[in-house]
C-alpha cells in the first residue's frame, strides 16, 4: 500500500513538473509573438531603439575588441606547430580565416553578449518589474512591452552582425600581426591567402548566426527580467537565468545552424 502511494506521488510530481514546462514553453512562445506584434504596429520608439544600439553595440566594443584580438593571436600561434609539423605554415592564413569567420567570431562574441548585454537587460527589467515601475508606465500611457522589450531585442538583434563582424576583422588583425612576426609576410598576402577560402555562403552564414544570437541574448533578457519576483533576490535570479538560458540556446543553435549550412555547402 505504501508503494503504491510512493509510486502515485512519483507520477504526480512527473506529471506536475512535465505541465510546468509546457506552460513556460507556452508563455515563452506567447512573449516572441508579442515581441513581433509589437515591432510591426505604430507608433515606433525609434529614439529608444537607437539609445539601446549604442547601449549594445558601443558599449561592449572594448571587450569584443580585446577578446577578437586575442583569439586571432591565441589560435595562430596554437596552429603554427601542428602546420609546421606537415610543412604547410602557407595555410595559416586560410585556416585561422575559416576558423574565425565560419566559426570563432560569431560564437564567441555572441557569448561575451550573453554575458555582458543579457545579464544587464534581465537585471534592468528585473529591477524596474520589483520596484513596480513597470506598473507605472501602465498608468502613465506607456506601453512598457514596447518601450521596453521590444526595443532591447530589436537592438541586440540589429547589433549582433555588427559586432561579430567586427570581432571577425580584429581577430583577422591579431592574427596578421602575429604571422608577420614569425614569418614577414605582408598584409597584401595575408589578405590574399586568408580570404581565398572564404565564400560568401560562411559571411552570409555568420550574419545569419548574428541575428539568431542576438534575438535569443534580447528574449532571455528581457523574458526573464519583465516577469522577475521576489524582490532583489529575484533580480538577481533573473539576471543570471538570462545569461544561462541564452548560452545554453546559443550552443544550440550553433549546432543546428551548422548542420543546416553544411547540408548546402
Amino acid at each position: 500500500m505504501k508503494a503504491e502511494t510512493d509510486n502515485n506521488g512519483k507520477k504526480y510530481l512527473f506529471s506536475k513538473s512535465l505541465d510546468t514546462v509546457f506552460l513556460a514553453v507556452n508563455n515563452v512562445f506567447k512573449f516572441i509573438g508579442l515581441i513581433f506584434k509589437e515591432a510591426f504596429t505604430a507608433p515606433f520608439e525609434w529614439k529608444e531603439i537607437i539609445n539601446q544600439c549604442f547601449n549594445v553595440g558601443f558599449k561592449s566594443l572594448p571587450l569584443v575588441s580585446l577578446t577578437g584580438f586575442i583569439i586571432g593571436i591565441v589560435f595562430t600561434k596554437q596552429s603554427r606547430p601542428s602546420l609546421s609539423t606537415f610543412g604547410a605554415s602557407s595555410w595559416l592564413p586560410s585556416l585561422i580565416s575559416i576558423a574565425i569567420i565560419r566559426a570563432l567570431a560569431p560564437l564567441v562574441t555572441a557569448l561575451i553578449a550573453a554575458g555582458k548585454v543579457g545579464s544587464n537587460i534581465g537585471a534592468e527589467l528585473g529591477s524596474m518589474k520589483v520596484t513596480e515601475q513597470i506598473d507605472a508606465m501602465e498608468v502613465s500611457a506607456t506601453n512598457p512591452f514596447k518601450y521596453l522589450v521590444v526595443t532591447r531585442v530589436m537592438a541586440t538583434t540589429f547589433m549582433m552582425p555588427v559586432l561579430v563582424l567586427y570581432s571577425g576583422l580584429v581577430g583577422m588583425l591579431g592574427s596578421f600581426m602575429n604571422i608577420h612576426q614569425n614569418e614577414q609576410t605582408s598584409f597584401a598576402a595575408f589578405i590574399k591567402n586568408a580570404f581565398s577560402t572564404i565564400s560568401f555562403l560562411d559571411i552570409n552564414s555568420s550574419i545569419f548566426k548574428a541575428v539568431c544570437y542576438g534575438f535569443t541574448i534580447g528574449v532571455a533578457g528581457c523574458y526573464q527580467g519583465y516577469y522577475a519576483e521576489n524582490g532583489t533576490q529575484g533580480v538577481g535570479k533573473a539576471a543570471n537565468t538570462a545569461v544561462v538560458v541564452a548560452m545554453f540556446l546559443i550552443f544550440i543553435e550553433e549546432m543546428i545552424i551548422v548542420q543546416f549550412v553544411n547540408s548546402i555547402r
